[in-house]
């Protein structure tokens, strides 16, 4: 596994943050309810979108060394309206993008992973992005697509997060991720040239442990790259037409009731 360049992520950002903004262009239903947030409506997620990329950006501007209350950014306010808020998100993007390149990937930030270091942040938030935008996407009716670096680099970053939070949070749920002899492979039927699109997903005694490549497990999950990141996201069902499921259903309905991603 290797991280993308800071400034892919920092170009993946405003790329994403623009997609966001169309959607609020587009004349989308703002309050229609987001089929996997459903206690969330479409203006709601957008509003906790771009307070977390605000809440991203305060702390690696100033250098925290701890973490900043959300209560200096408030999750989920943010105006009311599709021209207000299609500005808002677009400053949103231009103030985080700009504080990123500035402090570049290295600089000490503190973070809840143990990683700290703002390009943590810069990963982090290409992420959020790429993951509420199919939220975004689904609530409004319309197409979802991202790069496929992108899509691979945050299967990578779910399995890191998961982890840490194993070896972090040991009555989290996922702590009963644990016990030998089970496996998830994770197989992009349309992976990019060059790029390595398969994982394993090895349960162990302490913590998973996983890699790209491309053995034989419990359960397999195949599809598209796209669709096989969103599946792994619980934003695509099991059952969509594109997947396929093979081997242990059971074992992988269990990883993603126990791995969710708010």
């Amino acid at each position: 596994m290797t991280l993308l360049a800071h400034d892919r992520y920092c170009d993946e950002i405003a790329h994403q943050v623009g997609l966001l903004r169309a959607v609020v262009t587009s004349g989308a239903d703002l309050s229609a309810t987001v089929p996997t947030c459903p206690d969330w409506s479409l203006e709601r997620l957008l509003r906790h979108t771009g307070g977390a990329l605000r809440w991203a950006e305060l702390m690696v501007r100033t250098r925290a060394r701890e973490e900043v209350p959300e209560g200096h950014v408030p999750l989920g306010e943010g105006p009311v309206g599709a021209a207000d808020l299609d500005a808002w998100l677009g400053e949103t993007g231009e103030t985080l993008v700009a504080t990123l390149r500035e402090a570049g990937p290295d600089a000490e930030v503190w973070s809840w992973a143990g990683i700290p270091t703002s390009g943590f942040w810069a990963r982090r938030m290409t992420h959020e992005l790429t993951v509420h935008r199919a939220d975004a996407a689904l609530a409004a009716g319309q197409p979802y697509e991202v790069a496929p670096e992108i899509a691979a680099d945050a299967i990578d970053e779910w399995l890191q997060i998961v982890e840490f939070v194993q070896r972090a949070m040991p009555h989290d749920e996922a702590t009963q991720l644990r016990g030998p002899g089970r496996s998830i492979h994770l197989h992009a039927t349309d992976g990019a040239p060059g790029l390595d699109a398969e994982w394993i997903v090895e349960f162990t005694e302490d913590v998973i442990v996983w890699r790209r490549g491309h053995e034989k497990a419990t359960v397999a999950l195949r599809g598209p790259l796209t669709a096989v990141m969103l599946a792994f996201y619980r934003r695509l069902p099991l059952d969509s037409p594109e997947l396929e499921v093979l081997g242990e259903r059971e074992l992988l309905e269990f990883w993603l009731e126990r791995t969710t991603f708010g």
